[in-house]
């Protein structure tokens, strides 16, 4: 059978994604998998039609798709974005329905479930009959066991086109409501208090409710706020994976554009707002190429301490992957969630209230540094980039391990001696049975003690 697979690496064949591929075509020889490399021919493929087309009839003429793709920032990267957006724009999806598919991925497993559920509910979209995804560890293919697993991935989806599988959808179909959101001039009520207020907002058009919302926040402070359009900023591409960063943060890009100087003049914000639309079930490529080409900074928190907003027209209710995205977004860079306001309540009264409280928030917040904790999002992606910036990506990402080490972000728990030594004591005790009861009975009064000292002497 013919599968086409769509590469989504900026790396073309120099991928490790693609090493997956191949890997499966040498096993699997009676099979051609045809490589298309969508993400790294992007700007070819937007201006030629002729080209898209081919891509289609590729498509079209293929008894499967394979989504391969790396993890970029919490997703696909912005070129393969664009590909998908290009689909819809083009009206393509025809050549994908009833098709089946499946997604390869290769990562550190940060944030590939969101990656994957983002191309599930794509793949729903087009009608396509999904069969379980791949996602590889960057390293698997070395191991043994995770070899026969790949294998048997791929054989089983052969398998489900073969003898044509029922399949199932799991995400509904995204219904944005037709409402134009028509604001009254705002008050000019909230002080700024001295807070430096940034608003990157991915504005196409002028009389879209989402730049009619940026405005309106603006117009909430009595000083002046900085706004500034993604299509403003002028980016040569999306991040290429070359990793050239990784040594002293220095961008292959810079000097050749304007985002390393726009981004690093944005550090001394005290409140970052990101403005977009729901394209989709993500933003828009545009502003995922802003986030992917952050990556000059590596995996160094960029806003510790920080507000960070969002201010989104389209229906985010209906996304909750990309509300799972925002939140993590805020908390792995060190800032605090300080909310999000959206257009899908269809009033612009209620909206006018939402968009005057969040800014009022966001600057008592930072007046404050209110920084709620952290969630399993926060908590676990830390621990991720700890582990892997410790040990396997020590090099190249020696920026990275400089900065956890002199920031005590290597903190593993292995080296709290607190918990070590009461831990090694209460174990050695329990060893007679007459302590291991007594303790047992006391396990629950005992641990309260500390907590109780707090409440009442503080």
């Amino acid at each position: 059978m013919k599968i086409a697979v769509l590469n989504g690496s900026p790396k073309g064949e120099i991928s490790v994604t693609v090493q997956y591929i191949k890997f499966i075509q040498k096993k699997f020889p009676q099979h051609e998998l045809k490589l298309i490399n969508v993400a790294r021919d992007i700007v070819k493929v937007e201006k030629d039609d002729s080209l898209f087309q081919s891509i289609m009839e590729e498509v079209k003429k293929s008894d499967g798709v394979i989504w391969a793709f790396p993890l970029y920032v919490f997703h696909v990267c912005s070129q393969y974005k664009r590909f998908i957006e290009l689909i819809a724009e083009k009206g393509a999806q025809k050549a994908f329905a009833g098709k089946y598919a499946t997604a390869l991925s290769t990562s550190v497993h940060f944030f590939d479930n969101t990656a994957h559920n983002y191309m599930r509910g794509i793949c729903d979209d087009l009608d396509m009959k999904y069969i379980e995804p791949f996602s590889a560890d960057m390293d698997d293919i070395m191991i043994e066991n995770m070899r026969r697993i790949l294998l048997k991935w791929a054989e089983n989806f052969f398998a489900a086109i073969d003898k044509k599988a029922a399949t199932m959808k799991l995400y509904s179909p995204v219904a944005p409501k037709k409402f134009t959101y028509k604001p009254v001039k705002g008050g000019g009520n909230v002080d700024t208090r001295g807070m430096k207020i940034r608003v990157l907002a991915d504005i196409k058009d002028e009389k879209s409710n989402l730049a009619r919302m940026v405005q309106r926040f603006k117009e909430a402070f009595k000083g002046d706020i900085e706004v500034v359009r993604t299509g403003d900023i002028k980016m040569r591409g999306g991040c290429l994976g070359c990793m050239e960063c990784a040594f002293d943060n220095i961008c292959v890009y810079q000097g050749k554009d304007d985002f390393v100087d726009y981004f690093n003049a944005g550090r001394d914000a005290d409140v970052t707002i990101f403005a977009g639309e729901i394209v989709d079930r993500f933003f828009s490529a545009r502003l995922k190429m802003f986030w992917d080409r952050s990556f000059f900074n590596g995996h160094i928190p960029t806003s510790v301490d920080k507000q960070m907003g969002y201010i989104i027209s389209g229906p985010l209710s209906q996304v909750a992957n990309l509300q799972e995205i925002t939140n993590a977004m805020a908390q792995i860079s060190g800032a605090n969630m300080a909310g999000v306001v959206t257009d899908e309540c269809a009033d612009s009264e209620q909206i006018n209230k939402l968009v005057d409280e969040f800014a009022a928030k966001c600057v008592d917040n930072a007046v404050n540094t209110y920084i709620l904790p952290r969630t399993f999002l926060g908590v676990g992606g830390h621990k991720i980039f700890r582990d892997q910036i410790w040990a396997r990506l020590s090099f190249p990402f020696t920026a990275d391990y400089r900065y956890y080490e002199a920031h005590g972000l290597f903190d593993f728990p292995q080296q709290d001696v607190r918990y070590l030594e009461f831990s090694k004591q209460m174990t050695e005790m329990i060893k007679d049975p007459k302590m291991k009861e007594m303790v047992r009975k006391m396990m629950k009064t005992e641990m309260l003690k500390g907590y109780a000292k707090i409440v009442d002497t503080k």
